[in-house]
């Protein structure tokens, strides 16, 4: 619903295994789940490997409003800290 907002239909995405993508060349690899940091496993590929951690929205509790807000605040945070971190590299 937050992507939406922006025009951005994440419908159809999910969570990938890093299995999906071994032999594959990536510059930059960025987690940005502070579970996925911890628990997957060591990025075996190409590429530098960054953890961005932000709190998890879907863990937010209160009214649908307040639980919007928090997926909000996600989303912004981390349009503005990874392609603060992207832009390094360009």
């Amino acid at each position: 619903e937050a992507m939406a907002e922006l025009g951005v239909d994440i419908s159809t995405n999910r969570s990938k295994s890093t299995d999906e993508f071994r032999g594959q060349h990536f510059d930059l690899v960025i987690t940005v789940c502070d579970d996925a940091a911890e628990n997957c496993p060591v990025w075996l590929g190409h590429g530098v490997r960054k953890h961005l951690g932000f709190p998890d929205p879907a863990k937010a509790t209160g009214t649908p409003d307040e639980i919007r807000a928090e997926f909000r605040k996600s989303r912004e945070s981390m349009r503005e800290v990874v392609l603060e971190f992207v832009n390094q590299f360009a």
